[in-house]
């Protein structure tokens, strides 16, 4: 594509081209020499909203940097959906869209309803269509394409899947859909959702003119902590764009967009302010940088940043490459200028800008109603009474590093593997306190009576349960050696720069025991043949099955003796996993800490 009126001046667009980035607040490119009654399309894009209906927290994303380094306070779908409304005020030709990552958040009153009151306001707001991020596909293909898209239930309808929504009907799906280009099918080579889209917008005469959305995710997706689906594959996101590009030139389309999910940073993204170029960095930057010319404008998510920049492509022409950031911070807006005789984009016309999601506007009512149900249903299925205890589950540890909650959840992890033929594990691991990263055992379950008034001594409510393990990560069952157990089970003590040693205690499952000695050096302080599985001695020539958390497994906490583990099965994820085994287990009870002895 040779797009019309490409010629860029740095002095118009008030910014210098340094290092191929520009920084500029909008960033803009320059004013056009000629034009005859061009076509403008406005872009409205979010990124990793992740469920947070509700206004975010500092903490959560909620206040961000603004001009001369100004706080802003920010996000919140309510907020979100009354600037939506004001930005799309007087375009004809505006389509809103979002660079993944929508759902699989963390905001309980979303995930304890399989992440439907999302899909509920993005419906709302009127969302046409979204990469497919990473998290898209923490829970399964089908359940993206089936469930999300389609409104297909699963289990039992309003207590695991197709909830009632704010206007009183069961769950339907959402109106918009779903695309990634590179995640494909391991069996088939078929990517998992359509590669891209195309819309089509008025022009004068009755005439309408396409633009195309080509989308990408970032290629760690199937092996990721969350999302990790052994039967998909990667495919290189330049050679993907490109291919599509040309298909699209093909099929006629001369206006292209990149969405895609993989994202940047600026130099200082602590301090950058929300339209700031800043030196950008990372994938997204690299990949902007290299893929081909015909697409004229690249929308970026994932690394939950925020910047504005007008990049050359490899012919030296200027395009948007944008993020952002995330939980509904903000719309970033580009702003196209198509040839109506060509469908060609006018690159001097092209522009962008990051607008701050604040919280100064009326909050819209009919996202409010929506919102503030979901609130309301969650506080009641909070307070749901799903098993009883008989004594407390801490994460106290003893002298040997275990403790009656780490415990708990290894034995979690051992009966879902082997709830089913092909994940079925010789033993458990969990993570109680990790080298690096974070752990699942994230609450304790006293058995006193807690701070809800639906509680009571004994009682584990549902959003205790949810509180105590989890982070919506799956649990895997992979095949590792006597010998990469016994050095993983080594790992849980680490030598540090400055000579120390970190303790990084690993729980096992209930039918494994061993004993270590702690006057030994680093790496030598468990004995193999004192390792006991279903009270026989580790061999290290056999093959165990091992269920732990994906992010155990692919070494994000710091055991990477893992590395090289075989034939890898998806198990449940966390959250889910552990209320399954509560409402199977209607009482439990604390076992003994006697699994890990110290000797001497």
């Amino acid at each position: 594509m040779r797009n019309i009126l490409r010629r860029f001046s740095a002095i118009a667009a008030g910014a210098t081209l340094l290092a191929g980035v520009v920084s500029a607040a909008p960033a803009t490119a320059a004013a056009p020499v000629d034009a005859a009654a061009p076509v403008d399309v406005q872009l409205l894009s979010i990124s990793d909203f992740h469920g947070y209906l509700q206004p975010p927290t500092p903490g959560q994303g909620g206040q961000i940097p603004g001009p001369n380094g100004t706080p802003v306070t920010v996000g919140g779908a309510a907020y979100l959906a009354s600037h939506l409304k004001e930005l799309r005020s007087g375009h004809r030709n505006s389509v809103f869209f979002s660079a993944g990552d929508n759902f699989s958040g963390w905001p309980f009153e979303v995930d304890a309803f399989q992440d439907e009151p999302t899909i509920e306001v993005l419906n709302e707001m009127g969302l046409r269509f979204s990469a497919m991020g990473n998290h898209e596909l923490d829970v399964s293909p089908d359940f993206l394409v089936d469930h999300m898209e389609k409104g297909r239930c699963f289990g039992t309808v309003n207590e695991d899947s197709c909830f009632t929504d704010s206007t009183g009907r069961r769950f339907q799906g959402a109106d918009f859909d779903f695309q990634s280009g590179n995640i494909v099918s391991k069996l088939t080579g078929r990517p998992v959702v359509d590669p891209y889209r195309i819309e089509w917008f008025d022009a004068p005469g009755g005439k309408r003119v396409p633009v195309g959305f080509i989308t990408t995710t970032v290629p760690d997706t199937p092996t990721g902590s969350t999302s990790y689906q052994p039967g998909l594959r990667a495919l290189d996101q330049l050679e993907t764009a490109n291919r599509y590009a040309e298909e699209l030139k093909r099929r006629g389309v001369e206006a292209i967009v990149l969405n895609v999910h993989d994202g940047g940073s600026p130099k200082t993204a602590a301090t950058s302010s929300y339209n700031e170029c800043d030196s950008a960095w990372g994938p997204v930057i690299d990949l902007a940088k290299q893929v081909t010319p015909e697409i004229d404008a690249v929308v970026s998510g994932h690394w939950h940043s925020r910047f504005n920049c007008m990049l050359p492509d490899p012919e030296g022409n200027p395009r948007p490459v944008v993020e952002a950031g995330n939980h509904g911070a903000l719309i970033n807006e580009i702003r196209l200028s198509l040839d109506p005789s060509t469908g060609e984009v006018i690159r001097d016309r092209t522009s962008s800008v990051n607008h701050a999601v604040t919280r100064d506007v009326a909050p819209d009512p009919a996202v409010k109603k929506i919102v503030d149900y979901w609130a309301g249903r969650g506080a009641e299925r909070f307070a749901e009474l799903v098993a009883t205890q008989t004594g407390s589950f801490t994460r106290t540890p003893n002298t040997a590093g275990e403790s009656t909650a780490a415990d708990l959840f290894a034995d979690v992890h051992y009966w879902d593997a082997n709830r089913t033929r092909d994940g079925k594990a010789d033993l458990a691991l969990i993570s109680a306190t990790p080298a690096k990263g974070s752990t699942a055992v994230r609450g304790d379950l006293p058995f006193a009576k807690g701070s809800h008034p639906g509680d009571a001594d004994g009682r584990i409510l549902f959003g205790e349960s949810w509180n105590a393990y989890g982070y919506g990560n799956p649990v895997l069952t992979v095949g590792v050696t006597g010998r990469q157990l016994d050095a993983i089970l080594e790992q849980q003590w680490q030598k540090q720069a400055d000579g120390s040693v970190k303790s990084a205690p690993l729980a096992v499952s209930h039918n494994v025991s061993y004993s270590y000695d702690p006057a030994r050096a680093v790496g030598d302080r468990v004995e193999p043949s004192e390792v006991l599985i279903d009270g026989k001695p580790l061999d290290p020539e056999r093959t165990y099955r091992v269920a732990a958390l994906a992010y155990t497994v692919i070494g994000a906490d710091g055991y990477s003796a893992f590395e090289g583990y075989t034939d890898p099965v998806r198990n449940g994820p966390d959250h889910e996993v552990f209320l399954d085994y509560l409402r199977e287990h209607k009482v439990i009870s604390p076992a003994p800490l006697d699994r890990v002895r110290i000797k001497g």
